[in-house]
C-alpha cells in the first residue's frame, strides 16, 4: 500500500495550479509537507482552449490522477461525461477497479455511495447540509469513519486551516477498499462533491438543494 493510503489525516490544497491549462492540487500532511499531488490528465490541446470560453468543461469526462510523493501513481478517477448525478470509477496503479463513488440525488443534501469492486455497497458520503464543506463518511451499518471537512479544528497548526485547504479523517481501523475509496472521493472533491456552487446549470449540474 501506498504511503499515502495509509495516512489517517491529509490536507488537499483546493486552490488548484494550472499548468498548461491543467488543474494540479497538492496533498500535504498535517504539518503541510507535500506528500503527493492530483493532477487532471488526458486533455486534448482543443479541450484545454474549450476551458478558456466555455463552462462546459463541466459536462465532459473528467481523469484525475494522484501520484504519491515520490511521483509513482497511487490512484486513477475516472468521471464520465454527465448532466446531472456524478459516477466516479476509481482504479488503483495497475489499473484494476477499486470501486466508484455514486451521486444518489440532485435534490436536497448531497449523498454519495461508495461501491466496491463487485458493485458492493462499501459505505456512504453525506453532506451534512446542503452548501456544506462538510462530509461525514459511514461504513454500511452507519458508523461515522471518516470525514471531509474545513473545520477539523486542533489537528493542523494554527491559522493553517485557510479557505482553499480542506482535511480528510479517517478513524483508526478502516482498511482495504473503503479507505482507498475515500482519499479517492477527497481527491475528486472538486469534481464529484462539491458540485456547483452557483445553482442553475452552473458548474456541476443542476443545484436544487434545500
Amino acid at each position: 500500500m501506498s504511503d499515502l493510503l495509509s495516512r489517517d489525516v491529509i490536507v488537499i490544497s483546493q486552490k488548484p495550479k494550472f499548468v498548461e491549462m491543467t488543474n494540479e492540487y497538492e496533498i500535504l500532511d498535517e504539518a503541510g509537507a507535500t506528500i503527493g499531488k492530483i493532477r487532471q490528465e488526458g486533455q486534448s490541446t482543443a479541450r484545454k482552449l474549450l476551458r478558456l470560453v466555455s463552462s462546459v468543461d463541466q459536462f465532459l469526462t473528467h481523469r484525475l490522477v494522484v501520484y504519491g510523493a515520490d511521483g509513482a501513481k497511487v490512484l486513477e478517477l475516472v468521471r464520465p461525461a454527465k448532466l446531472l448525478r456524478s459516477k466516479v470509477e476509481v482504479l488503483d496503479a495497475s489499473g484494476a477497479r477499486v470501486g466508484t463513488i455514486v451521486q444518489e440525488n440532485v435534490v436536497g443534501k448531497k449523498r454519495f455511495r461508495l461501491d466496491g469492486p463487485g458493485d458492493e455497497v462499501l459505505g456512504s458520503i453525506d453532506a451534512e447540509n446542503w452548501r456544506s464543506w462538510d462530509f461525514a463518511i459511514h461504513d454500511p451499518a452507519g458508523n461515522e469513519v471518516g470525514r471531509i471537512t474545513k473545520k477539523w479544528a486542533g489537528i493542523l497548526r494554527e491559522g493553517f486551516t485557510t479557505a482553499d485547504r480542506y482535511l480528510l479523517h479517517i478513524s483508526e481501523g478502516v482498511t482495504g477498499n473503503l479507505r482507498t475509496l475515500m482519499v479517492a472521493s477527497a481527491a475528486g472533491v472538486d469534481t464529484a462533491l462539491k458540485q456547483d456552487d452557483t445553482g442553475g446549470f452552473g458548474r456541476g449540474g443542476l443545484d436544487l438543494d434545500i
